[in-house]
């Protein structure tokens, strides 16, 4: 019988799942990686720290990791095919499974401040495009312009993929959706993820990130999670919801359900990666690409970014 005491709080982090490698990323890609992973987990920290909440704590770290360039969310998303960055977000609140959602937004700084609103203020779950923008601007959310979200490597990475003979897919496994997930000092848990999508991505084509039960899901019967990879593959699966649905209906542990999850997605031919706290605040971060942006720390001193 284990004598463990549980985290009083604990926060993960994800900048997204990739084709990454220490043969692809050079010393100062790899050290400014890390430090925008530090500082996203600092801001999460700092409110479960000082008795916060873990939704106020994912929405903190997450929108962080949207101000950083390096990462596709926010500022720095990837380009549609069209050449136009179009930006999903969610976030959901374990203990009443209150959830806020957004997609193809285009003039919001901060989507995962979006989506809580729509969460806390508004009668829907799930908005999208021109409507989601004429919400933001009724609860005061923050625009920018379309020129905060594009970067030159962005738009490099646009053209390269436009030049190859089937250049109209992300196919490279260049993911970079961001999330966090948190269980704070009362016992409830959160989840957060934010995404510009895929490079090339057409049609309005939208991925799990902001779908509730996909990409993004949290319940203090069991935990949250948040997920980064071949969407499509994700909503198939249902990952989120599944991993969680593992955890509270035959008690599997976070590390144990994710794989297992994890395992079908593959089947479909997806890969990807998903952090996920328990309701006790367990930590997993599991993944089946080369590499995942991540961090986590909680009430016990810990504290560590990783990417390979």
């Amino acid at each position: 019988m284990s004598n463990a005491i549980p985290h009083t709080w604990s926060i993960a982090i994800h900048g997204g799942a990739g084709s990454m490698t220490r043969d692809t990323m050079d010393a100062a890609a790899i050290a400014a990686h890390e430090a925008g992973l530090a500082a996203a987990l600092d801001a999460g920290r700092a409110v479960l720290a000082a008795g916060g909440s873990a939704v106020d704590a994912v929405t903190a770290a997450v929108a962080v990791l949207e101000d950083d360039p390096q990462f596709n969310s926010g500022r720095g998303a990837v380009f549609t095919y069209e050449g136009t960055n179009e930006l999903d977000a969610a976030i959901m609140a374990g203990d009443t499974r209150a959830a806020g959602a957004v997609a193809s937004v285009t003039q919001t700084k901060n989507p995962v401040r979006l989506a809580r609103a729509v969460m806390e203020a508004g009668p829907h779950v799930f908005l999208s495009g021109a409507g989601a923008e004429v919400f933001a601007r009724a609860h005061d959310v923050p625009v920018a312009q379309a020129s905060w979200f594009a970067t030159p490597e962005r738009l490099r990475q646009l053209e390269e993929l436009k030049a190859q003979p089937d250049g109209w897919f992300d196919a490279g496994m260049k993911y970079g959706t961001v999330g966090a997930v948190a269980r704070d000092a009362a016992g409830h848990v959160a989840a957060a993820t934010s995404t510009g999508g895929l490079t090339g991505k057409r049609w309005g084509r939208i991925g799990d990130s902001p779908l509730i039960g996909a990409g993004t899901y949290a319940d203090d019967r069991a935990g949250a999670v948040s997920c980064t990879g071949s969407g499509e593959q994700f909503i198939r699966a249902g990952a989120a919801h599944e991993i969680c649905a593992r955890m509270r209906l035959i008690g599997e542990a976070p590390d144990v359900a994710a794989r297992a999850v994890l395992d079908e997605i593959g089947a479909m031919g997806g890969v990807g990666g998903v952090i996920v706290v328990s309701s006790a605040g367990e930590i997993a971060q599991v993944f089946t690409t080369p590499g995942m942006f991540r961090g986590r720390a909680d009430s016990s001193g810990a504290h560590e970014v990783a990417i390979f």
